[in-house]
């Protein structure tokens, strides 16, 4: 027989946009319908053989440091693989890291009031390709939210963020046809806590016309190391400062950022993240003085918001992956899929992937909608929650795929082993689940409003449904006990994430996935795995609607 015969063929040049449908009703009800044309080309360009190989490329060859050429001069260049720079072009032509701000920088639009959603979707489908490349994609992408408090650097910087282009050469901002812009937050002693910053920014001469500061200090990551400029905090005599720190000063020469190591990272190996010293660097103060945290606050909105929809994406490719195996791969006389176990472990886990979806795009429409009330409440509240549901499954979620399909998902030759350690960096970039968890504490204390918002929409969504009704109830139950909340902040921002999604489905998704999701992710049911109580369910609907082949 034929050794070959009995492995599935190669998962590639599959459109990764019209072969899920759970994507393409989420993208349309939440209004970027108008958009599935240029989607369902990109999803073919993300689902490519061609792109998958640049992606192990990138991956297999990760980044280098170079702190010094071979003269002994200072140079701190991070030199990657081609492949890395030719995924970024891609990602950056679709407009992933500024298409969503086009109105801003005064750039006509098709469609003004749906753009986050449809560079959710872009960014959805190039995380399925590779993840590592979007951290500096994400960064420039939320860095805008924080230029646009400073009108004279977003005059400056704007028009070449949102250029559609990807220049990869270190040069100061006039020479350049395009620029990316880092993140430098966490501190080596206190992580992200930005209440305790240990940079420090000195006001430079003139300071008071130009906001310019010279930064001492450390940064424990700096993403995106060779971006052309960073997103920084650092200490002013009045409190935290927000501020744009150059690549190059306004002379032409490097900015003094010193590279001490690349960080040798679980995963995303395509891309680097850097310690850096900062030995009385440029920067340029964005708000006001001591206010730095809350322009902050914003970029890590943004960044929050990218981690829920890279979560999603990745476990969406993992299932993709999982069920093209089991519907070619033959067992004890039949394909794996024939198998009732196998059959309720997929449907199961393509419940949970139909939600993070639901929820991801339901956020990402808030974002487009935020003068509305509700929108504005959703995206205050539902951006930590929804971060944190999607990367807290995510892993466990991947790992199950990864038994679906057997020992080949464990070797590196297969995307799978490299998707399951992508993921875990969702879990950490932007807040871990226990920072998520203070954060809506902190909502609850101080913007009551916010919650009543949400709490009553989404009671309107559950409307005479049991098991939404129910779980609305006991969150209500949480919030009346505020002596509690202190020990309470992961079963609230929980079960606020599984409310909402199973509201969404009830209202949207097909029976057959809405009653099982609810059922078995809000019913008495006492399970730690996948597999469990879905027996009764139809799925077969269920994998149908998940499968990436049709």
């Amino acid at each position: 027989a034929d050794a070959n015969s009995n492995q599935p063929p190669p998962f590639e040049d599959v459109n990764l946009y019209s072969s899920d449908k759970a994507l393409e009703e989420a993208v349309t009800r939440e209004g970027g319908g108008h958009s599935s044309r240029s989607l369902k080309a990109f999803g073919l360009v993300s689902g490519s053989a061609d792109a998958f190989e640049r992606a192990r490329l990138a991956n297999e060859t990760p980044p280098q440091l170079a702190t010094h050429d071979y003269q002994g001069n200072r140079i701190d260049l991070v030199r990657y693989c081609p492949a890395f720079h030719e995924l970024m072009e891609t990602s950056c032509a679709e407009g992933l890291h500024c298409a969503a701000w086009f109105q801003q920088a005064g750039k006509e639009l098709d469609s003004p009031s749906d753009q986050q959603v449809v560079r959710a979707a872009g960014f959805y489908l190039a995380a399925q390709t590779d993840s590592g490349h979007l951290a500096a994609i994400s960064t420039t992408h939320a860095a805008v939210s924080a230029l646009l408090l400073r009108p004279d650097l977003a005059e400056s910087w704007l028009p070449k963020i949102t250029s559609r282009g990807f220049d990869a050469r270190l040069e100061p901002l006039d020479a350049k046809r395009s620029v990316t812009i880092g993140l430098g937050l966490a501190e080596r002693q206190a992580g992200s806590d930005q209440g305790a910053v240990a940079t420090t920014a000195a006001a430079a001469d003139g300071a008071s016309q130009s906001g310019e500061y010279t930064l001492t200090g450390h940064k424990w990551f700096l993403t995106a190391p060779m971006s052309d400029a960073f997103i920084m905090t650092a200490m002013t005599p009045d409190g935290p400062g927000c501020f744009l720190v150059p690549a190059f000063r306004n002379d032409g020469t490097r900015n003094a950022l010193q590279f001490q190591r690349l960080k040798p990272k679980l995963g995303q190996h395509s891309s680097a993240a850097a310690e850096v010293d900062l030995l009385k660097a440029a920067g340029w103060l964005i708000g006001e003085p001591g206010r730095g945290l809350e322009a902050v606050a914003d970029v890590l909105t943004h960044i929050r918001l990218d981690g829920a929809i890279a979560s999603a994406a990745l476990m969406r490719q993992a299932l993709a992956q999982a069920i093209h195996h089991a519907e070619h791969r033959y067992a004890h006389g039949k394909k794996l899929l024939d198998h009732p176990l196998m059959e309720q472990v997929l449907a199961d886990l393509a419940l949970d992937v139909e939600a993070a979806v639901a929820l991801v795009f339901r956020l990402a429409r808030a974002f487009d909608r935020r003068e509305d009330e509700h929108a504005s409440a959703w995206r205050r509240l539902m951006t930590p929650v929804t971060k944190y549901w999607t990367a807290k499954i995510s892993s466990g979620l991947i790992a199950e795929t990864m038994e679906c399909v057997g020992g080949n998902a464990y070797v590196e030759e297969m995307p799978m082993a490299r998707i399951f350690r992508d993921a875990s960096a969702n879990a950490l970039w932007g807040g871990t689940g226990n920072d998520l968890a203070l954060d809506v504490l902190q909502i609850l204390q101080r913007e009551a409003d916010v919650v009543s918002v949400v709490m009553d929409d989404l009671a309107e969504a559950a409307g005479d449904d049991p098991h939404l009704k129910a779980a609305h109830a006991r969150l209500e139950s949480i919030l009346h006990e505020p002596r509690l909340l202190d020990g309470r902040g992961r079963s609230l921002i929980e079960g606020l994430a599984v409310l909402a999604a199973g509201s969404i489905l009830r209202a949207h998704a097909p029976s057959a996935v809405a009653d099982a999701f609810i059922a078995t992710r809000m019913g008495s049911l006492s399970r730690q795995t996948y597999g469990q109580g879905v027996d009764w369910s139809d799925t077969k609907s269920i994998l149908q609607r998940a499968t990436p082949n049709g």
